[in-house]
């Protein structure tokens, strides 16, 4: 069970925006020096068995805003249910990841919707 003092963290975490989350990650890799960075593939020997099977899980990746802005605001509004600041900072600091560990089909109808008003998308 986790101390009183790491409860109250976690609340109070729980209450950041996304861009607030995302200054706090940047602060705190900065204070300690460290990367919040996902960890890199196994070794080549288990590289082996996952090459067999096939993808299920996609991120949608923002690459480019392309030439309207307001409009890839607007959709990643509604994919996300970010608010307009959030959706935003998200926006500007492509390319990044707007939905991860999603189905393909899903992937592809929010890259059509994102392709629709201009942006460049990668599916990872």
């Amino acid at each position: 069970m986790a101390s009183e003092k790491i409860t109250a963290l976690i609340e109070e975490v729980k209450g950041l925006t996304v861009l607030e989350l995302s200054e706090l990650v940047h602060a705190l890799e900065e204070e300690f020096g460290v990367s919040a960075a996902a960890m890199a593939a196994p070794a080549a020997g288990g590289a082996a068995a996952p090459a067999a099977e096939e993808k299920t899980e996609f991120d949608v990746v923002l690459a480019e805003i392309g030439a309207e802005k307001i409009k890839v605001i607007k959709a990643v509004r509604e994919i996300t249910g970010l608010g307009l600041a959030e959706a935003k900072a998200l926006v500007e600091s492509a390319p990044k990841a707007i939905k991860e560990g999603i189905s393909k089909d899903d992937a592809e109808e929010l890259k059509k919707k994102l392709e629709d008003v201009g942006a460049k998308v990668e599916l990872k």
